[in-house]
């Protein structure tokens, strides 16, 4: 060892490598030791519940009482829901609904919150630990130590002891989700069966494949090979009440290939004129609008998750999330030249959960 000025033999010798990597890269001799000294947990301090059974029992009133409120603040959601319907007319029933669905929710979500908190402040063993670092996979005495673990979190949780914690902990989580489900049946008309409508669009026979958004009809001589459309169905620009609701089911986008790339069953032959094919642009995955196409591939891509659909073989799935193939819809031309639809498409649009309802 070296000495400093001080006497000190607590250096490095100018002759190790940290010294020579020292004296290259600041030009000193020696480079003194600054290693950080573990400094340890704190001293463990018990909490009041640890010392008083009174107060553990109180914490744990607290605890189940703050998840029946969350159960009280659902179903106090759902019952604001029916009792303060939004009247088009009254700009105020959309406050009054609002603020009321609002507090319900909040305070279903926020007693659920709060009472997780407590009960881990409050009740959950409070012991540090540390926790090494290891390899991912582990070797079988690990692993089992692994379920070692969980069971005496259990215990220490006392998730499976304190019943009256676990069953209203599990039935405010049950309950919770109810207002939502009651909220978004309320988007679809109330007096019809919004699955049976998604089987029908306002495509029929006859009716004109138009530009979207300016209603224009189209000829087949004006779709050009490599050329894709954004289409509507004709008369869909003119409608007022529902227009966006009838689009959102009935978007369509045409494509013109060379008829040889296309790969056709016997009996879809008949659904396309002369390389040019129409095809959902509702995606079959969550519904978003696949718009994206590679001209020199024939691939559909949906930009929300990267579903790819090849227009070559009846855009079945070649990438992504989607399980279903866009639905296809058959065309012909009238006596004028206009692309016409020759039926509604033979299967619902969108996303595939629609089809199991």
């Amino acid at each position: 060892m070296a000495k400093d000025d001080n006497g000190a033999e607590d250096v490095t010798a100018a002759d190790s490598p940290g010294a020579q990597l020292a004296t290259s890269v600041a030009s000193t001799a020696v480079v003194t030791r600054d290693a950080l000294v573990n400094p340890g947990l704190p001293p463990h301090r018990p909490r009041i519940t640890d010392l008083d059974p009174k107060e553990e029992r109180k914490a744990e009133r607290t605890v189940y009482t703050l998840f029946y409120v969350s159960i009280v603040g659902s179903v106090f959601a759902i019952a604001a829901y029916m009792a303060f319907p939004i009247v088009a007319e009254d700009p105020g029933s959309v406050r009054l609904n609002n603020l009321f669905i609002g507090l319900g929710l909040s305070l279903a979500l926020l007693a659920i919150g709060i009472g997780a908190v407590h009960w881990g402040k409050a009740l959950m063993a409070d012991q540090e630990g540390v926790d090494e670092r290891h390899p991912v996979r582990g070797t079988e005495p690990v692993r089992a130590r692994a379920v070692e673990i969980f069971q005496q979190a259990n215990e220490e949780s006392g998730f499976g002891r304190r019943t009256l914690i676990r069953n209203s902990l599990i039935g405010a989580l049950v309950v919770f989700p109810l207002p939502a489900v009651v909220l978004f049946r309320g988007l679809g008309p109330m007096d019809q069966d919004p699955v049976a409508l998604l089987h029908e669009t306002l495509w029929k026979k006859g009716v004109r494949l138009t530009m979207d958004p300016s209603g224009t009809p189209i000829k087949a001589a004006d779709v050009t090979l490599g050329s894709s459309f954004h289409v509507i169905p004709e008369g869909l620009s003119e409608m007022g009440h529902g227009r966006l609701e009838e689009k959102a089911k009935a978007a369509v986008l045409l494509m013109r290939m060379d008829p040889n790339d296309l790969i056709e069953q016997e009996d879809r032959k008949s659904w396309s004129y002369d390389g040019i094919v129409a095809y959902s642009k509702i995606c079959t995955h969550v519904g978003c609008p696949v718009a994206l196409y590679e001209q020199q591939t024939h691939h559909l891509l949906c930009p929300c998750h990267q579903s790819q659909f090849d227009v070559e073989n009846h855009c079945k799935v070649i990438f992504g999330p989607a399980k279903r193939a866009l639905p296809q819809l058959p065309i012909a031309v009238d006596a004028e030249g206009y692309l016409i639809a020759q039926s509604d498409f033979t299967e619902p649009v969108g996303p595939s959960f629609w089809e199991r309802a």
